[in-house]
């Protein structure tokens, strides 16, 4: 039990590197269900993930792979050893993963994963802007000017870089998803420079569906609630780690295999009628956006 009495969800816990490593977590994050059946609804297209090497990116990769995609992902070159299990995962699927270690703050290595995306998988029909950093503080105060600076190099900078990059090669049909949070809707008083740059990422999500509209290339994002993620013990307190979820109306935080279907959904012919727009995989917080 923690200090005010509430029940602890998870093992204390702890990573000093962001990202962090989804093998250092427990316990592990599930990535996709068991009894997950693919159906071919992406078959032999090829999707790119940024942060796709663990959390909600690796569900994502695996999900996609599951449902007949190749997959390329982006991660920092700390992550290796969780992209390299990414990699066997989606192989595992009979599909082609192709491993992008990089910075995104750098706006040529943004360019450079598109560009061998298509080189090297000889196309490109999914784009999942996905990687995010975050960093908690009690006050605006606190928030260093190199720190806000990299919160927004990384999580919407390079959603516009990424995405313009790939523009050249998505046509009709094709699909532009971004991640965006639950903290977009409500805000959050200890992320405050992170929910401002996924605020963004919903007017650019909504923004980019109307000019794309016409090509037929549609463009959504997913706001997920609290989710095990390797994001949580790399950047909050051991106690945080321990308590993480239970405000939300399920009373638990949810796993990465609960939030990718809603990817596959958005890249499918499934959605075909959804461009402009948010899903919600939060555990019942009601946003009304």
């Amino acid at each position: 039990m923690s200090d005010d009495n509430k029940p602890t969800l998870f093992p204390p816990q702890h990573q000093d590197q962001q990202p962090g490593l989804e093998s250092e977590m427990t316990p592990q994050p599930e990535y996709i269900r068991p009894g997950y059946k693919g159906a071919d609804k992406l078959l032999d297209k090829v999707a790119l993930i940024t942060g796709g090497d663990s959390g909600i990116g690796r569900a994502v990769a695996v999900h996609f792979a599951r449902e007949g995609a190749d997959v390329a992902i982006s991660y920092m070159p700390a992550e290796q050893e969780d992209a390299e299990k990414v990699q066997e995962l989606v192989t595992g699927h009979g599909r082609r993963c192709l491993l992008l270690p990089g910075d995104l703050r750098d706006p040529e290595f943004c360019k450079q994963i598109v560009e061998r995306t298509v080189q090297e998988l000889g196309r490109l029909n999914i784009l999942v802007n996905n990687a995010a950093e975050q960093h908690w503080h009690d006050s605006l105060t606190e928030i260093p000017d190199e720190e806000l600076e990299s919160v927004f190099q990384v999580n919407i900078l390079s959603f516009f870089r990424v995405t313009r990059a790939a523009l050249a090669h998505l046509g009709e049909g094709d699909s532009i998803i971004n991640t965006s949070s639950v903290n977009a809707f409500r805000g959050n008083e200890q992320l405050i420079d992170y929910s401002s740059t996924k605020g963004a990422i919903t007017a650019f999500t909504r923004s980019l569906a109307l000019q794309l509209a016409d090509k037929k290339i549609r463009v959504n994002s997913v706001a997920p609630g609290p989710i095990w993620t390797p994001f949580i013990p790399s950047t909050a307190s051991a106690l945080k780690v321990a308590t993480f979820g239970r405000d939300s109306t399920m009373g638990r935080a949810g796993q990465p295999s609960e939030v990718a279907p809603a990817y596959v959904f958005l890249a499918s012919e499934d959605g075909s009628y959804f461009t402009g727009q948010s899903l919600h995989p939060n555990g019942g917080a009601v946003v009304n956006a």
